[in-house]
């Protein structure tokens, strides 16, 4: 990491973005739990995100901080810890597309989304989700990793080898940049904004259609799809641009082995990566009124004063009503 005093700066940003995405997250979380209005099938796919971003505050960047300080450790103990950063990583790639598969029907098969998108279909997705990224975060411990290269540099044939534990020292460049970002990242991604554009075409025809007194309601529904679809969207953006820069450089680190990346630059990218699991909640409350409400509500609820509870009693009782109501 450099000099004593990069590193003490390193690991205060790790552990302010952990601290922000743990809390942020478990807020989504305890949101969807006390609005009856967000347990529809979108949020449930967001609260298996929070999941994965909630693992990353309190299981990866604590890693990454003990990675940076340069622990000794066995090879497949540091390879088990890469393989945790590359599940959750997975896990919110195909969450996110479960959400832009979920917000297309919704806009595409109004009439019939209930009966097709229930809630035990969105749980066996969301199963489907976590076991195929357990599946592809895994495959180096079955023997896609570098542990032969270690090897070879050691002139060891222990089956246990110790070593300073980093990222690209148990995972190969090939690995991350054929399977991982040409398989599982960049596809699901292209394929995500290919939905989201017929998501946002589907809505607009409905939208630019003539108002008559009997399309108020699918004007007033296409319109409130509309915003939701622009947030998620938003999402969508904002994991691309938190991972694309990482995966950047591991193909440059793969197809041009004399390149250097300065360290700076690879400590920003992490930064992103890390950093995008706080990001979600923000853009929840700013965007989403269902989220804004519902945190205000359990901020005043839950945290406020006692005499603050009784000045704004008022407007907790309309809240806690906001909060009771079945909206989709």
């Amino acid at each position: 990491m450099g000099n004593p005093a990069s590193l003490a700066v390193y690991i205060i940003f790790e552990v302010l973005i952990a601290l922000v995405s743990i809390l942020g997250n478990i807020l989504v979380i305890w949101a969807v739990i006390v609005n009856q209005a967000l347990r529809d099938t979108t949020f449930v796919f967001i609260v298996s995100l929070a999941v994965a971003d909630i693992a990353v505050g309190a299981l990866v960047i604590p890693l990454a901080i003990i990675i940076s300080i340069g622990l000794e450790t066995g090879f497949y103990s540091c390879l088990m810890v890469a393989c945790i950063v590359l599940i959750l990583t997975q896990s919110s790639i195909l969450a996110l597309l479960a959400i832009a598969v979920d917000r297309y029907l919704r806009v595409r098969i109004p009439m019939s989304y209930k009966s097709v998108v229930t809630s035990k279909r969105a749980v066996i997705a969301i199963t489907g989700c976590w076991v195929l990224s357990f599946i592809v975060g895994l495959v180096p411990m079955f023997g896609w990793n570098n542990i032969s290269n270690i090897r070879k540099e050691l002139n060891s044939s222990y089956s246990e080898l110790i070593i300073t534990c980093q990222f690209e020292t148990v995972i190969v460049m090939e690995y991350m940049v054929y399977f991982n970002f040409f398989v599982w990242v960049l596809p699901p991604l292209f394929l995500m904004l290919i939905i989201y554009l017929e998501v946002f075409n589907l809505i607009q025809k409905q939208l630019n259609k003539k108002v008559s007194s009997t399309s108020k309601d699918p004007q007033k529904y296409y319109g409130k799809e509309l915003k939701i679809a622009k947030s998620l969207a938003l999402i969508l953006l904002l994991f691309a641009l938190s991972w694309l820069p990482l995966h950047t450089l591991n193909c440059i680190s793969l197809f041009c082995q004399t390149c250097e990346t300065p360290m700076i630059i690879v400590y920003i990218a992490i930064f992103l990566t890390h950093g995008n699991s706080a990001m979600n909640p923000i853009v929840y409350a700013f965007r989403i009124e269902k989220f804004r409400s519902t945190f205000l509500y359990i901020w005043k609820k839950y945290f406020c004063c006692k005499s603050g509870r009784a000045i704004n009693g008022g407007n907790n009782m309309a809240l806690e009503r906001s909060c009771s109501k079945n909206v989709i």
